[in-house]
């Protein structure tokens, strides 16, 4: 699983043109990703959002600074830790700042 962090979806100065090429990107990562067969699923993430901390305490929206906010998620087929990492490295996300976290889903498939 990718846990995509920050980019251009979570800043403000970025003109429309600018994130309609940077989206073109992503679709084109994504249709890569689907041409190698992974099964790759997964959502940009809208805000603002709320956190729940507890029964009692609901919050608006998660308040992390805009790069640690979490923009999108997506899952997909790998071989190994090392393979989703190379996948990760070609995600569009760096260009504006972003980062990804590579974290394995567990398989109750057995």
């Amino acid at each position: 699983m990718l846990v995509f962090r920050g980019g251009a979806v979570s800043r403000s100065d970025l003109s429309p043109s600018e994130l309609q090429a940077h989206l073109e990107k992503w679709y084109r990562w994504s249709e890569e990703l689907a041409g190698q067969d992974r099964r790759n699923v997964g959502t940009a993430l809208d805000g603002p959002g709320a956190t729940v901390r507890s029964r009692e305490l609901v919050t608006d929206g998660p308040y992390a600074e805009s790069k640690d906010l979490v923009t999108g998620s997506m899952i997909f087929e790998a071989a190994s830790l090392e393979d989703a990492v190379e996948v990760a490295r070609g995600c569009p996300t760096y260009e504006f700042g972003g980062s990804v976290e590579v974290r394995p889903v567990q398989d109750y498939r057995i």
